[in-house]
C-alpha cells in the first residue's frame, strides 16, 4: 500500500476574468434595463471598473441592491472565487427586476487585501466611477435569500446569490 499526496493549482488568465465579467456585465445591463434606475452607460461604467479591479486581483465582491424609498426590494451579490475549477457555469439572467416607485440602484464593491495605497494610486485615472467609502448594510436581512448562479472560466469564477422580498 502506498500513500501519496496531490497538489491542485488553480490557474486562470485575464481572458477567464473577462469571460466571467461578461456574464456579470449582462446581469448589470438587464437590471438597469428592467428597473430603469440606471442608464445603459452607467451599467457599462460599473462593469468596466469591476473588470479592471478583477483583472488585477483587487475585487472581492460586488453587491447590487434595488431600493424603493429606502426599502430594499431585491439584491444580488457576486463573490469572487479564484479556485472555482469545480463549479459549473450558468447563463446570466433570471427573473427580471421590477420597476418600482422611487427606484434607486445601489452598488457596493469590496476589495481584497491586495488593494493597498499603491494599488489605489495605480488605478487612479483608470476607473470610470468615482467610488467612495460606504458603511451601508449589505446583509439584506430584510430580504429572503434565494437561488443563485455560478459564472466560471477555468479556475476563476463568481458565485451569484440573489435576494428578494
Amino acid at each position: 500500500m502506498s500513500i501519496g499526496t496531490a497538489t491542485r493549482t488553480a490557474t486562470y488568465t485575464t481572458v477567464d476574468v473577462e469571460n466571467v465579467v461578461r456574464r456579470v456585465r449582462a446581469d448589470l445591463a438587464m437590471i438597469a434595463d428592467s428597473t430603469g434606475a440606471w442608464t445603459p452607460q452607467k451599467a457599462a461604467d460599473y462593469a468596466h471598473d469591476i473588470e479592471l479591479l478583477a483583472k488585477k486581483g483587487y475585487l472581492a465582491w460586488v453587491d447590487v441592491t434595488l431600493l424603493s424609498g429606502g426599502t430594499e426590494i431585491k439584491a444580488v451579490r457576486f463573490d469572487v472565487d479564484t479556485d472555482a475549477g469545480s463549479m459549473t457555469t450558468s447563463r446570466p439572467g433570471g427573473v427580471l427586476w421590477p420597476k418600482v416607485a422611487f427606484a434607486h440602484l445601489r452598488i457596493v464593491i469590496s476589495h481584497t487585501s491586495a488593494y493597498n495605497a499603491d494599488a489605489e494610486r495605480e488605478m487612479t485615472g483608470k476607473l470610470r466611477v468615482g467610488w467612495t467609502t460606504t458603511f451601508d448594510d449589505t446583509s439584506h436581512s430584510s430580504l429572503s435569500g434565494g437561488s443563485g448562479r455560478n459564472y466560471t472560466s477555468n479556475a476563476y469564477g463568481m458565485k451569484r446569490k440573489d435576494w428578494t422580498n
